[in-house]
């Protein structure tokens, strides 16, 4: 059975925002999945609905089996144990250490500071920032803060990794080195999806590439590069075509 699965998932925002539509598409456990397109496809969107930091307007997201849109309130702090979630807006807090930084992860699911120090120090030891470990954000890189954010990640030993556009702010250098990175970390046994615009690092790693355009998915391959699709205006000019003629013409 796939890990994840999003049947027929459609996100509007109000009034009349459509970001995604009609998605369908499953993972299996383990598999390394790129998404791509534009700006504003609805990469990030995806990543949100899965983690239940949004809600889908129709349609169903199953992980390990669960509809997670029947989740209560009080189950959804368990439910996001399962993931661990490196963002584009997320930052290191500037007044706390690194291993500070790394221990909030931690302290947010409940685990004591006393049993925390053996995780936190494995997690940064797995990005190569063991030694940074009483540091400040502000002492560090950009690539530093990038690993730093990724261990914070990691340090609840999640199933599944969410990575938001995780180089974006990286010279070519560093962000192959965040990619050598989640591939290790998939290697070991989590899922990870990496929303992209990265044409260069998606042709080299030769993953599964899910290609959105206008909030549809328009392409699945395995071992893929970076879809041509992505990039095609006219590829979004027939989207949009087929969008407005639904909506002067409704069923």
């Amino acid at each position: 059975m796939p890990q994840i699965i999003f049947d027929h998932v459609t996100k509007i925002y109000d009034p009349d925002e459509l970001v995604l539509e009609d998605i369908t598409f499953s993972i299996d456990k383990g598999e390394f999945v790129f998404l791509i397109g534009k700006s504003g496809v609805g990469k990030s969107s995806i990543l949100k609905l899965l983690s239940r930091q949004e809600e889908v307007s129709e349609g169903r997201i199953y992980v390990d089996q669960e509809n997670i849109g029947l989740l209560k309130g009080r189950e959804l702090p368990y439910f996001r144990r399962k993931f661990g979630i490196v963002q584009a807006d997320m930052r290191c807090l500037r007044d706390r250490t690194v291993y500070e930084n790394v221990l909030l992860a931690l302290r947010s699911c409940g685990y004591s500071i006393r049993k925390s120090k053996k995780k936190i120090m494995e997690a940064l030891g797995s990005v190569g920032m063991g030694s940074k470990a009483q540091f400040y954000p502000q002492e560090l890189s950009v690539g530093e803060e990038a690993r730093v954010l990724l261990a914070r990640a990691l340090v609840t030993s999640p199933q599944i990794l969410l990575a938001d556009e995780p180089t974006a702010n990286l010279d070519p250098d560093l962000a192959w080195d965040m990619m050598c990175l989640l591939d290790d970390i998939n290697r070991k046994g989590p899922t990870v999806i990496v929303s992209s615009h990265s044409v260069e690092l998606v042709n080299i790693m030769r993953k599964r590439v899910l290609t959105l355009v206008e909030g549809v998915l328009v392409s699945d391959e395995k071992h893929a590069g970076y879809s041509s699709k992505a990039l095609d205006i006219y590829e979004e000019r027939r989207i949009l075509q087929l969008r407005e003629m639904k909506k002067n013409n409704p069923k």
